[in-house]
């Protein structure tokens, strides 16, 4: 089991591997985790929160996340640091400790990215779906590289951008198998289309 120590950036949003996040980071504990991170070379943890906020004392969150680096970062209008994190690899949390400045490290078992997997036809209304999603969205997402033929990239997105609720989101990272997540989304589609 390989595991690693890294930070934890609670947050009301779901990181898939191979995503992108833009963030606007204003307060000290994150600013700090972020130069850090940049410092060293090494990326942060991405946790959906169960309880708590993204502000003030350490929010409780899922044991499932996923650690992702910074792509990009600048100096916002506002004075505000803005950065894109990609999602690069899901983690499971085995032990974490909160710091004096409420920063939470964790140690995490890092899992395997899912294999690349052709897209089923059947499921090629996803991809459609998918795409129009795509398009109408600007920056990070116009520049990211598109793979609608790939099983596992389509039903991230796609779990991603969907208007659901965070904890099926966070239920869809949980999955292992990308055809098992595209037939349960292709399922929500259909009840989104319904009302």
């Amino acid at each position: 089991m390989s595991t690693i120590t890294i930070p934890l950036f609670p947050l009301h949003t779901v990181l898939f591997p191979g995503g992108t996040l833009p963030l606007r980071i204003f307060e000290p504990r994150y600013l700090d985790m972020i130069s850090q991170c940049m410092k060293a070379g090494h990326g942060f943890g991405v946790t959906l929160i169960r309880e708590g906020s993204e502000v003030g004392a350490a929010a409780d969150t899922f044991d499932t996340g996923t650690l992702s680096e910074i792509a990009y970062f600048n100096q916002q209008a506002d004075g505000l640091l803005g950065i894109t994190a990609c999602g690069r690899q899901r983690f499971r949390i085995i032990s974490r400790t909160v710091q004096a400045n409420q920063l939470t490290m964790a140690e995490v078992e890092l899992l395997a990215n899912e294999a690349s997997r052709p897209l089923p036809e059947k499921y090629q209304a996803a991809a459609d779906i998918l795409r129009g999603l795509l398009e109408q969205l600007d920056q990070p997402f116009i520049n990211m590289e598109k793979r609608y033929e790939d099983a596992s990239w389509v039903s991230s997105r796609l779990a991603e951008l969907l208007p659901i609720r965070l904890e099926q989101k966070q239920y869809f990272l949980q999955l292992d198998d990308p055809i098992q997540r595209l037939e349960r989304l292709m399922a929500l589609l259909e009840d989104l289309e319904m009302r």
